[in-house]
């Protein structure tokens, strides 16, 4: 008789299952819907493959893409086992030929993109045959409070309706508690069956380090793994592109991966990674799902990722042979105010979930004390028992000595009150180090009493110390804006003179105040806008950005906002021939963000 165990063994080599594996795949033996929930790299796909093996009829996998199915099926057929895909990668000859193979009982698994399944030329293949089991791997894309919502794949409860007697398995890494239930109620389970495996990676090194020089931080890094293979997960294609770009100028073997490459280029790329040909592949988060290399021995996160559940799902494609893998995240605060801006772009509920989800990467992010396991599985409704895990930054690092900081903390907390508990970390440090600046002017902040009275510290050692102030209970922050406001703890703090204790940042250059004047503050999410305009008109014309306009120049754009040819020209770079050229393409981009956030031009001279 065949059993799993044997299956197990004989087919795909392994002596024992990896936890809830066996639990999993006697559920579905049983005919019982079931969600399973298991870290990267904790073995999914052996739960329904051994059933396909065991089952009479077909198992179907719904696989949201491509390159997962390809990878699946290519080791499948190694083992030996009888498995297809139907997607838009086979020619039409290929794909009617699954579809025979299919239709004649000579497959035991059959991969599909959800979009394929919902065609009637698919529905109408299946109904003709024996459909025990019905997979749907990456279970998370239902819901719209996961991180990866895809609305197609909302309407796979109604596929399944057609197979009353076929089992269903829904499987995912990554999944809050509330994620699991939009999940099962969505595809109708009528009871739990729910496995959820510990969420925990032992094995990864976890740390969170601010982003000063990014380029030169992830060299530095890289030099520490020589000749192994790794992931750097980039916000954007053109940062990947540049990126991958540099390190190839370096002599790193090194391929970029993202949607705005030609499939063919991609699969070459992601071939020669998976078969160690490339070390590293630099890529957007389109890189990774179901791509099943166990030797991945570090995860870069050179911007800030989207969500908690993102990040935890690219991390955990390191070390998945179990052996020790790093993971680092390069933090800044200019990466949420880029999230920020495309979130505002989204609308209603869209736009609250994904703030949601940015709130808690930065809360994360941030928290330079606690232990980075907990957070993240408390994030998925699993307890970390231990204070300490040995295998973080937070729990790695010598303990930084504790000093006095009553006096710098009541400075903060009173500017905090005295501003109306309606600014971030960084405007309030603007007010204590006596910044003129035309948000500080405009909301009158520039007469409260504490305007002028934090000259002792710089803006750096000011918001770090509102992030503490943040995590030990002091301040709440809240909001598309990280809004900050006094706990009922910081109130008794400032009535009762309470003392407060922490860590002002040592800064190794701090600058005269002569120098620190001469800087431009800018916007950011301007800044970025204008940079990919100037990219964009580059690669029309074929030459290096730089010879468009200088990052200088753009600066001094997202800067003091010019909207009209003749304030352009007071720009610093600008001349005659480049207005003319260049000038109406970057005023449009500059007009429509002042427009959309109601900001007016400045005068370059008054500045």
């Amino acid at each position: 008789m065949t059993t799993s165990q044997s299956i197990l063994k004989n087919t795909f080599g392994y002596d024992t299952f990896r936890p809830l594996q066996r639990e999993v795949i006697e559920n579905v033996m049983a005919r019982r819907d079931t969600l399973a929930v298991m870290p990267t790299g904790g073995g999914k796909s052996l739960c329904y493959q051994i059933p396909s093996l065991m089952f009479d009829g077909l198992t179907v996998v719904v696989s949201p893409l491509i390159a997962l199915m390809k990878d699946q099926v290519e080791q499948l057929r190694a083992f030996g086992v009888p498995a297809l895909f139907l997607n838009s990668s086979l020619s039409p000859q290929e794909y009617q030929e699954n579809m025979d193979y299919v239709k004649r009982g000579e497959v035991k698994l059959l991969y599909v993109a959800p979009e394929t399944l919902l065609t009637p030329r698919i529905t109408s293949l299946l109904s003709a045959l024996k459909v025990d089991l019905f997979t749907i791997d990456e279970a998370h894309c239902i819901s719209e409070w996961g991180h990866d919502f895809r609305p197609e794949y909302r309407q796979l409860v109604e596929v399944r309706k057609r197979f009353p007697k076929a089992a269903c398995l829904a499987l995912t890494a990554t999944a809050t508690p509330r994620v699991r239930t939009d999940i099962r109620s969505t595809l109708h389970f009528t009871t739990t069956n729910e496995f959820v495996a510990s969420f925990n990676r032992e094995n990864l090194y976890i740390e969170v380090a601010p982003k000063r020089d990014a380029m030169k931080q992830t060299i530095q890094f890289l030099d520490r793994f020589k000749d192994q293979s790794g992931i750097i997960y980039c916000f954007s294609r053109r940062q990947v592109d540049e990126l991958a770009a540099h390190l190839a100028s370096k002599g790193y073997s090194v391929r970029p991966y993202h949607a705005g490459l030609d499939d063919a280029e991609r699969r070459r790329n992601q071939e020669a990674f998976i078969r160690d040909d490339a070390q590293i592949i630099v890529a957007t988060i389109a890189f990774g799902m179901g791509i099943n290399k166990p030797n991945v021995r570090f995860v870069i996160h050179y911007d800030l990722p989207k969500s908690v559940e993102g990040y935890y799902q690219e991390i955990g494609r390191a070390g998945r042979d179990g052996l020790p893998a790093h993971c680092l995240l390069l933090y800044s605060y200019a990466d949420v105010a880029k999230l920020n801006y495309f979130i505002e772009q989204k609308q209603g509920e869209e736009q609250r979930v994904a703030m949601q989800h940015l709130n808690a990467i930065v809360k994360y992010a941030e928290d330079e004390f606690n232990c980075r396991r907990k957070p993240l599985l408390t994030y998925f409704g699993e307890s970390f028992p231990a204070d300490n895990c040995s295998n973080c930054d937070n729990c790695t690092s010598a303990p930084a000595a504790l000093t006095d900081i009553t006096i710098p903390a009541q400075k903060f907390l009173s500017c905090v009150k005295r501003t109306g508990e309606r600014f971030g970390a960084v405007h309030v440090a603007d007010v204590l180090l006596g910044s003129m600046n035309e948000k500080v002017v405009k909301f009158g902040h520039d007469k409260v009493s504490t305007h002028g009275i934090g000259k002792e510290l710089n803006q750096k050692q000011w918001t770090r110390l509102a992030r503490q102030l943040a995590q030990t209970g002091y301040l709440n922050q809240d909001g598309e804006y990280r809004t900050l406001s006094l706990t009922q703890k910081a109130m008794d703090a400032l009535k009762n003179r309470t003392k407060i204790f922490g860590v002002i940042e040592e800064v190794r250059e701090r600058k005269s105040k002569a120098e620190k004047r001469t800087e431009l503050e800018y916007n950011n999410a301007l800044f970025s806008l204008l940079r990919t305009k100037r990219k964009e008109m580059a690669d029309e014309m074929g030459v290096p950005p730089y010879v468009v306009f200088s990052d200088k120049t753009l600066v001094e754009m997202a800067a003091y906002y010019p909207q009209s040819p003749a304030s352009l020209l007071t720009i610093s770079g600008v001349g005659q021939v480049k207005a003319r050229q260049y000038g109406e393409a970057f005023l449009e981009v500059i007009k429509s963000y002042c427009e959309k956030h109601r900001i007016v031009e400045k005068r370059k001279e008054s500045i």
